[in-house]
């Protein structure tokens, strides 16, 4: 934040210290109960809204971290800059005078806490947790299947030793180890994923969940700013997503035995009860790849440009 929320900005341009009772977004300051009802009549403030203090601290670190004037000069923010994707104050168009053009940032933050646009995030986290889900479910349905098979090649294993002399006992013993150690090494490498995946989900859930307190307290600037943050974790979320999807590292993995055929022939030739082999097949999972939707949301911001 810009400013000390817990104490009343007006009082303490006056040098005095008062506990603030709500913020103002407008001016990015707390005021305390007096400064309150002074703003609620003048003609300059009674426009702005406020919210209480407790209400406006629910809201996440990362919209409380938003800083509503220009970094470098201090100013309002005025412009925002497509070219850049970024806010500017009229300070800052020495910075761009190569761009085509600058939006007036109230015309593109107008009405944003009910626009299609916060629609198509909110719908894009949701999209993503799900692909999530997708994948943690596949991936548990392999740990799975890697289980049963290795019972499965376990009793193959017994059962033909069953058919031959005491002489295969440590052959035996060697292809159990060999199966446990593989099982063991693919299941270690898919609970890594796992794990990895059920952090995004977190992340992402939690990023959904927080667009409700957003669109309740934060000002404009403050859901317009935060929204663009999101769009570029999503961003980096589907790329994720994406790149794990046809990356190897999501393969199914199978696992089976190939009984040697010289243990019938029991002679001392025979050096191995068997091959535990290791074979993958593509992920099947069906990701929702998510749309283009930066295009989209800009289409709903389509206010008068002002050239340079």
């Amino acid at each position: 934040m810009a400013t000390n929320w817990s104490i009343c900005g007006v009082c303490d341009i006056l040098q005095i210290s008062k506990n603030s009772v709500v913020w103002c977004s407008n001016c990015d300051e707390g005021l305390c109960g007096e400064c309150k009802i002074h703003y609620a009549v003048s003609k300059a403030s009674k426009s702005h809204k406020t919210v209480s203090i407790a209400e406006y601290t629910k809201l996440p670190t990362q919209v409380l971290k938003i800083i509503q004037n220009c970094k470098l000069h201090n100013e309002k923010y005025e412009l925002f800059c497509r070219k850049h994707d970024c806010p500017c104050c009229k300070k800052c168009l020495k910075y761009h005078n190569d761009c085509k053009g600058l939006t007036d940032i109230k015309e593109i933050i107008k009405n944003v806490k009910t626009s299609n646009a916060l629609d198509e995030v909110e719908q894009t986290l949701t999209e993503v947790v799900e692909n999530i889900k997708r994948l943690s479910t596949n991936m548990k349905e392999n740990l799975k299947s890697l289980e049963n098979r290795k019972r499965e090649i376990e009793e193959e294993i017994k059962q033909t030793r069953r058919n031959v002399n005491h002489y295969l006992d440590k052959l035996q013993d060697a292809l159990v180890k060999e199966l446990m150690k593989v099982e063991q090494k693919e299941k270690s490498k898919i609970e890594k994923l796992l794990t990895t995946l059920k952090q995004r989900e977190k992340e992402i859930t939690e990023a959904r969940e927080n667009t409700a307190i957003i669109k309740q307290h934060a000002s404009e600037l403050q859901t317009f700013l935060t929204m663009k943050n999101i769009e570029k974790d999503i961003a980096v979320e589907d790329k994720f997503i994406q790149s794990i999807t046809i990356s190897a590292s999501t393969n199914k993995v199978n696992i089976s035995c190939q009984i040697s055929t010289s243990l019938k022939q029991i002679t001392t030739s025979v050096k191995k009860f068997g091959d535990i082999n290791v074979s993958s097949d593509p992920c099947d999972v069906s990701i929702q790849k998510r749309k283009d939707r930066e295009a989209q949301i800009m289409e709903h911001f389509q206010p008068e440009i002002m050239t340079n």
